[in-house]
């Protein structure tokens, strides 16, 4: 039986604060922006609050470029504006997690700086410096941001050092306890200063499997992809349960990892009762696809892919622990824009999508303007883009004899940007974003895709989230929501997307036609209740219920 925890009813949201709300006019989101909409989180239903890093950065990859892990990067605000926001949000029964970047640093970083005047020394063993050998480099993995994971070292035309993404995010040597022990220092700071936890990011990158060497290549470049080494890397358990003991547990915080290439039978180990985090991240849905080759040779996912997955990553986790189910985050486009077919976009087909992820059984995350269905940015020049990977996919396209429009198009559909264009609160200039010039242009279809517009109307995707985080927490179905298994059925059918929440208090159903046609299911047992509907009407004759095109349904049976 699943020890309960303080989290588990809860929903979570997150910000990225560059595009969240700028007060000051200078373009960039800011913590006083996110303490002026407390108000507005908790009226949506959130409990808990994921900022992306706020940390000192030169934002080479958007603050996951950490040089001070102290501090708060003077364009996001202050110390004490970090602990007004920790204050207020206690006031209202709120949580704060920070974003834990701990794989890497920047290489601005003092010990960076300080490794570069002396590899030899204390600080050139917190990071991976290597000798040139004979002009080679020490092996041929690809970074995640394309290119050698190996860069000269700064005033040592001998010496290389690894970043397994981007050159300005050497990977710290977690290998040397004191570089570990420094890192657990800094948590257990934050943790004392009130913060309820961490997301944690790219955490199973800090074990290497070394000594380094080749694997075959997969592209022209020469370079293999670095999740080769991440298969064959063993021993991550060993420092992730030190940093638990030595940090979190002792503070009952709560920790959703990041965590990808996990190893079979690993699952009770990261999320089981006394695993080293409290949940993560379900990316069984955004990998769909992918290819080694570069976004161009991806496969685009369709509605029965989404629900195989979905229910995939449910089987998987079974009673062990709770998934953390994301329809979109920083890292992704927006999910009503790739989960749902082109052409089939709608408040409605929004509103299905959403209901079929956050009836899951786990823990919901929020990506900011999520819930007011906000969409793609349909870019057209690739001077419009200003993430690093998105910049290199576009490159791997056109090497592989796409045309630039071609290689604009699906950087389009894949482009982390797509998520980071400012939240749009009204139809006003900058989509009430700013009063300056934003860091990065905001969607045009903010004038009719804000908040101001859906805040009153009961019909709205905005309202419509409202509902699905207020039934998790009504105690006539709680325990059913939170608790309950996960069965999947109907999996045959096409473009069906159907499963049950049973506990021993209620049984609910859910159920989605996802496609513009109507569908017609014959229920198994008497419907008690219509918990939940996308649409005003269900078309019901005795057990037989038709699901107008994007129906989707929550249903007391």
């Amino acid at each position: 039986m699943l020890e309960k925890k303080w989290w588990h009813e809860k929903a979570a949201y997150q910000i990225y604060p560059k595009s969240f709300c700028d007060t000051n006019g200078d373009g960039i989101g800011d913590l006083k922006g996110v303490i002026s909409k407390l108000d507005y989180l908790k009226d949506l239903g959130v409990d808990i609050i994921w900022l992306s890093p706020i940390y000192c950065s030169p934002l080479a990859d958007q603050g996951y470029d950490i040089s001070d892990y102290y501090n708060i990067d003077p364009r996001f605000g202050t110390m004490e504006d970090m602990e007004e926001l920790l204050a207020e949000a206690k006031k209202r029964d709120m949580h704060i997690l920070m974003d834990l970047v701990v794989n890497h640093c920047s290489d601005e970083h003092e010990w960076f700086k300080k490794a570069c005047e002396d590899p030899d020394g204390k600080y050139g063993k917190y990071f991976y410096i290597k000798d040139y050998k004979d002009g080679k480099l020490p092996c041929n993995w690809r970074s995640y941001f394309g290119g050698p994971v190996w860069e000269p070292l700064p005033g040592h035309p001998d010496k290389c050092y690894l970043h397994v993404f981007h050159k300005k995010q050497p990977d710290l040597n977690w290998e040397n306890p004191e570089l570990r022990e420094e890192i657990y220092t800094m948590i257990n700071w934050w943790l004392d200063k009130g913060l309820a936890g961490f997301r944690i990011d790219a955490i199973i990158n800090i074990k290497k499997a070394l000594p380094f060497k080749d694997y075959p290549a997969d592209r022209d470049d020469g370079l293999a992809p670095i999740q080769l080494m991440l298969k064959e890397a063993t021993g991550v358990g060993e420092f992730l349960g030190e940093m638990r003991d030595r940090t979190f547990a002792k503070y009952d915080a709560f920790t959703a990892g990041e965590v990808f290439d996990e190893k079979p039978g690993d699952l009770p180990l990261f999320i089981g009762d006394g695993g080293y985090f409290s949940t993560m991240f379900d990316f069984n849905e955004t990998t769909f696809g992918k290819s080694d080759l570069g976004w161009y040779a991806a496969t685009r996912i369709t509605p029965d892919d989404y629900r195989n997955r979905c229910f995939e990553s449910q089987r998987k986790i079974g009673d062990i622990g709770f998934l953390s189910n994301i329809i979109e985050n920083h890292d992704e486009p927006r999910g009503v824009s790739f989960y749902i077919p082109d052409g089939e976009v709608t408040p409605t087909s929004k509103k299905l999508l959403a209901t079929m992820n956050v009836m899951l059984r786990g823990l919901p995350f929020i990506y900011q303007g999520q819930e007011i269905g906000m969409e793609n940015m349909e870019f057209t020049s690739i001077d419009q883009i200003d993430d690093i990977a998105t910049l290199d996919e576009y490159e791997v396209s056109i090497k592989a004899g796409l045309t630039p429009e071609e290689a604009m198009k699906v950087a389009s559909l894949h482009s982390r940007d797509n998520a980071r264009t400012p939240f749009q609160w009204n139809d006003k200039a900058h989509a009430g974003f700013t009063t300056g010039t934003p860091w990065l242009t905001e969607n045009p279809n903010y004038t009719r895709i804000n908040l101001e517009s859906q805040r009153n109307d009961p019909d709205s995707v905005y309202q419509y989230y409202r509902k699905l985080t207020a039934l998790r927490k009504n105690p006539e179905y709680a325990e059913t929501v939170v608790y309950g298994e996960c069965i999947p059925v109907w999996e045959d059918r096409h473009n069906l997307m159907a499963y049950y929440r049973k506990s021993s208090e209620k049984t609910l159903l859910v159920i989605g036609n996802y496609q513009t046609e109507p569908q017609t299911v014959t229920l198994p047992q008497e419907l008690k209740k219509v918990v939940l509907n996308n649409l005003p009407t269900l078309v019901k004759d005795g057990k037989t219920l038709t699901l107008a095109g994007y129906q989707a349904v929550v249903l007391e049976v």
